[in-house]
């Protein structure tokens, strides 16, 4: 469920784990909406979590916005990295 080798190349590549980072906090949120998923799987009717999800979705995709906009590479190389969804070329 967590990719640790996709955390350890950011981690490496912004001075020794810049968590503040765009790509770090996307990576997190990815892995937060993994263990959501599944827990909701099991708990259909969990509305809490529900919404906890739908606010954690919101997060991920405003920030993948901000980067696709700041430095369209770097984005292309996080959704490689993260293989979350079809690569799109803007």
């Amino acid at each position: 469920m967590v990719k640790p080798s996709l955390i350890s190349v950011i981690s490496q590549k912004e001075n020794k784990g810049n968590r503040g980072s765009v790509e770090f906090q996307v990576v997190n949120f990815t892995n937060k909406i993994k263990k959501l998923t599944s827990h909701l799987e099991l708990h259909k009717k969990d509305s809490s979590s529900q919404r906890g999800l739908r606010k954690i979705l919101g997060k991920r995709q405003r920030l993948l916005n901000y980067l696709s906009k700041k430095n369209i590479e770097r984005y292309k190389e996080l959704i490689r990295g993260l293989d979350s969804r079809e690569k799109k070329t803007r």
